[in-house]
């Protein structure tokens, strides 16, 4: 399948020379002289590399088909993550270099986007944020009322964070997953 350079958009996945990239950004240029171009980043789906890359307008590039589609974390499996869809209870297991960072944040029973590529995974995706349990943190001093004062914390997952020096062990934190930044403390 392939789609005209005219019709990029952000997100979609092509595959140019039998490696798939998916297009982070996209500029159309019309020069004074000659003719117009698009000018692209994109982002390497295996490898993560981001890169430039310029076609003609109007040019055929291919299209790649990825379906995405909500999963569970059951559990890991060697080196392997294994997922359930959540709608026909099919597990895939996904290896752990392309579940990537996102292993940081991912808890038994939490959910993610997994993108497939002829039913093989190609990335996971997480929620902008998720809720995790604090599993050890230094209590607060008495007394000490500094404020935006910051003190590391091991979530459930063993992801060390910066958070405030009110929250305790056993809170549950609510984290930025791209930036891996606190962002509230979950009443429970």
């Amino acid at each position: 399948m392939s789609v005209s350079t005219n019709d990029l958009k952000n997100g979609m996945t092509l595959e140019l020379d039998g490696t798939l990239f998916q297009v982070i950004e996209f500029q159309h240029v019309k020069p004074g002289k000659g003719g117009a171009f698009v000018r692209t980043k994109l982002r390497n789906v295996k490898t993560g590399a981001v890169a430039d890359k310029t076609f003609n307008a109007g040019v055929k590039v291919g299209l790649a088909i990825v379906e995405r589609k909500e999963m569970q974390y059951l559990y890991a499996d060697g080196s392997d993550l294994v997922f359930m869809n959540l709608r026909t209870y099919e597990q895939v297991h996904v290896p752990g270099d392309i579940v990537g960072e996102a292993t940081r944040y991912m808890t038994e029973g939490g959910q993610a986007t997994v993108a497939l590529h002829q039913g093989v995974p190609i990335s996971v995706d997480l929620p902008a944020s998720m809720t995790l349990a604090v599993a050890q943190t230094d209590p607060a001093t008495k007394g000490d009322t500094r404020t935006n004062a910051l003190k590391p914390a091991t979530l459930e997952t063993g992801t060390v964070v910066q958070v405030p020096l009110f929250v305790e062990e056993g809170d549950r934190v609510k984290v930025d997953t791209r930036s891996g930044e606190y962002i509230e403390r979950v009443k429970a």
